[in-house]
C-alpha cells in the first residue's frame, strides 16, 4: 500500500505563555485514506521574562508596538526553528505556525495572532502556513477552534479529546459531526495564582490539594453566563481577564484556596460539558474514553478531581508524555498538511462558520 509521506514542523504558542512548542512531525497518507503520524522531536522554547512581560501586555500597547512586537516575535521564533532544526538534524518542508493570540473576539469579527510569518520565513529558510483563523471568522464563525479535525482523523479511538492548556477546550463526534469548543479558563488563571507563590505554575497541583475550596466563589463561578450558552463557543484572554482575573483579585483568598477553587471549577465544567454531550451520543450508555492532553494533563490533582466528577462514566486517558505536551503543534502541522493537499482542516459544525473550508496563508515559495 502506497502512503505519501509529508514532514513538517508545528508551532504553538499558547495563552499560558509557557514558551513556544515546536514538533517535527511525520504524517502517512495511505490509499485507503488513513492517517499515520509522529512526532520524532520536540522541544518547548521558553519565553524569557522580557517576552511574557511584553506578550502579557500586548493588548495595551500602541498600534506601532504591536506591528513592532509581531515583527520581532516572528524573528524570535525563526532564529529558534534553526537552532531546533540543527540540533536534531531534520529538515522539514515546510512549517505550520499557529501564532500567538493577541485578540480573539468573533463576536466582533475579529481575531489577531502574532508572529511575523514572512519574518519566520527569512530567519528558518522555510516555507510557513500560518493564518488559520482568518478565514473562519470571515465566514462567520468563531476561528476557534481549529484542533477537533485532528481529532477525529487522528485520534478517532477516543470518544472525547480534551485540552487543558490556558483555556480547556474538548472535542467530540456527535450524531456524526464533530462539536468543539471551549470548556473553561485552565492554566491562564491557575499560573497566573501561583505566580504570587513564586512558582511559573502549581506542579503536580500540590498547593490545590493543600487548600480549601470556597463554595461561595465557585458558586459564582459556575454561574457564569458563558457555561450556559450554545456552542459554537470560544474564549479569549480579554474574557478571562474580565470574568475571572480582575474580580478574583479582590477577594481576600489564600493562594492555595483560590487554586482549590478554581482547580475544582475547572474539573466541574469539564465533567458537566462531557455528561451533557453524552446525552446526545449515538449510545448515550457508552461508558466514553477521554484523552487528556496540554499541560494541565501534568496536573496530578486536576486529573484526580476530573476523574471524581465523572460519577464513574468516562475515563481519562494520559497518552506518552510526548503527545501530552506537544498534541496542539502536532495537530497545527497537521492543519498544514491538509491545507497544502486543499482538504477541509475547518469544520463548521465546530466553529459556526457557513460552510467547512481550508484554511491557512502559504508564505514562501511551497513545493509539495
Amino acid at each position: 500500500m502506497k502512503v505519501r509521506k509529508y514532514k513538517v514542523i508545528g508551532l504553538m504558542s499558547g495563552t499560558s505563555l509557557d514558551g513556544l512548542d515546536i514538533a517535527y512531525c511525520h504524517f502517512g497518507h495511505t490509499e485507503k485514506g488513513g492517517w499515520q503520524f509522529e512526532i520524532l522531536a520536540a522541544n518547548t522554547f521558553p519565553y524569557e521574562e522580557k517576552w511574557v512581560n511584553r506578550l502579557q501586555h500586548i493588548t495595551e500597547v500602541s498600534g506601532e508596538e504591536l506591528t513592532r512586537t509581531h515583527q520581532e516575535l516572528g524573528v524570535w521564533i525563526g532564529k529558534a526553528i534553526k537552532r531546533f532544526m540543527k540540533k536534531h538534524e531534520v529538515d522539514p518542508e515546510f512549517i505550520a505556525s499557529h501564532g500567538h493570540t493577541v485578540f480573539h473576539q468573533p463576536e466582533k469579527g475579529i481575531t489577531l495572532q502574532i508572529g511575523s510569518s514572512y519574518a519566520i520565513h527569512a530567519e528558518c529558510g522555510k516555507p510557513v502556513i500560518s493564518n488559520f483563523r482568518d478565514m473562519d471568522i470571515a465566514l462567520g464563525g468563531q476561528g476557534a477552534p481549529l484542533v477537533p479535525i485532528g481529532d477525529r482523523l487522528l485520534f478517532p479511538q477516543h470518544d472525547f479529546c480534551l485540552n487543558i492548556g490556558g483555556i480547556a477546550n474538548i472535542s467530540a463526534e456527535v450524531k456524526g459531526e464533530r462539536l468543539a469548543y471551549d470548556v473553561s479558563p485552565a492554566n491562564m488563571v491557575l499560573n497566573h495564582f501561583a505566580k504570587k507563590k513564586g512558582m511559573a505554575y502549581d506542579k503536580g497541583g500540590s498547593l490545590a490539594r493543600s487548600g480549601e475550596v470556597n463554595t461561595e466563589i465557585l458558586e459564582r463561578l459556575n454561574a457564569l453566563d458563558y457555561y450556559h450558552a450554545p456552542y459554537p463557543k470560544s474564549l479569549g484572554y480579554e474574557w478571562v481577564l474580565e470574568h475571572f482575573i480582575n474580580p478574583l483579585e479582590k477577594e481576600e483568598l489564600s493562594v492555595e484556596d483560590m487554586l482549590a477553587t478554581l482547580t475544582h471549577h475547572v474539573a466541574q465544567q469539564i465533567a458537566n460539558n462531557v455528561h451533557q454531550l453524552q446525552e446526545f451520543m449515538d449510545s448515550p450508555n457508552h461508558y466514553s474514553s477521554m484523552l487528556a492532553t496540554g499541560g494541565g494533563a501534568f496536573n496530578e490533582y486536576l486529573i484526580e478531581c476530573i476523574r471524581k466528577y465523572s460519577k464513574g462514566t468516562f475515563s481519562v486517558v494520559l497518552p506518552n508524555e510526548l503527545i501530552v505536551s506537544f498534541k496542539e503543534a502536532l495537530i497545527f502541522a497537521f492543519l498544514g498538511v491538509l491545507r497544502v493537499r486543499n482538504e477541509i482542516n475547518c469544520l463548521s459544525s465546530v466553529t459556526g462558520a457557513s460552510y467547512d473550508h481550508s484554511a491557512g496563508v502559504v508564505y514562501g515559495d511551497l513545493q509539495v
